[in-house]
């Protein structure tokens, strides 16, 4: 039964792969057509600028634009930021399914070999913390808030471990590498820690 389930996520894997790849071309095109109509390379009136009115600033364009404007941005950027959803967006899919699929085997490796249930836990849980430090280098990226639904879990996850670390790390110039610390730290750790229940 899990060989099923393992072979469906690798399955979706290799449909998804080139799918997202052939959105983010289209996006990029797209969001290229857009800018310059908006810009004025590409003239409103013609033919090219009313069907991308019509057919793809509605879904694609127009709400990444109201979000821009909720946020004081400017309008033009809207394409771009349509283009890097859509590309982030994918590349957090894949890693979503890929994570599954690996945690799947994990769990197939370790019940035939008979490992430790508590190894396992270990595994999800630092899993978790590290999908949750990725988070928040994303949301400081988008301009996303500690207390905004979207990205609260992550801080809730994470700050317990990051807030002493900051009072040690010292920053370089204006960058923070606390959490690229915490993430390669994560992973010592986890290897330490799985490594001692496996013995």
């Amino acid at each position: 039964m899990l060989e099923i389930v393992i072979g469906v996520f690798d399955t979706l894997l290799a449909v998804l792969r080139p799918a997202l790849f052939v959105a983010g071309a289209v996006t990029a095109v797209a969001a290229g057509v857009s800018y310059a109509v908006r810009t004025r390379r590409i003239s409103p009136f013609s033919p090219i600028a009313r069907w991308m009115r019509t057919r793809v600033d509605p879904w694609l364009i127009a709400p990444m634009e109201h979000r821009i404007l909720r946020a004081g941005g400017t309008p033009y950027a809207a394409p771009w930021w349509a283009l890097a959803a859509v590309i982030v967006g994918g590349l957090i899919l894949l890693s979503a399914v890929g994570f599954l699929r690996d945690q799947l085997l994990m769990l197939a490796y370790m019940s035939a070999s008979g490992a430790s249930l508590a190894a396992l836990v270990v595994r999800w849980t630092f899993g978790i913390l590290r999908v949750a430090l990725f988070a928040r280098v994303i949301s400081s990226w988008v301009g996303g808030s500690a207390y905004s639904p979207w990205w609260r879990w992550s801080y809730v996850l994470t700050e317990w471990f990051l807030a002493p670390l900051r009072q040690v790390i010292p920053t370089i110039g204006m960058i923070d590498i606390t959490v690229l610390i915490a993430y390669f730290g994560l992973g010592i750790l986890e290897r330490v820690i799985t490594g001692a229940l496996l013995r």
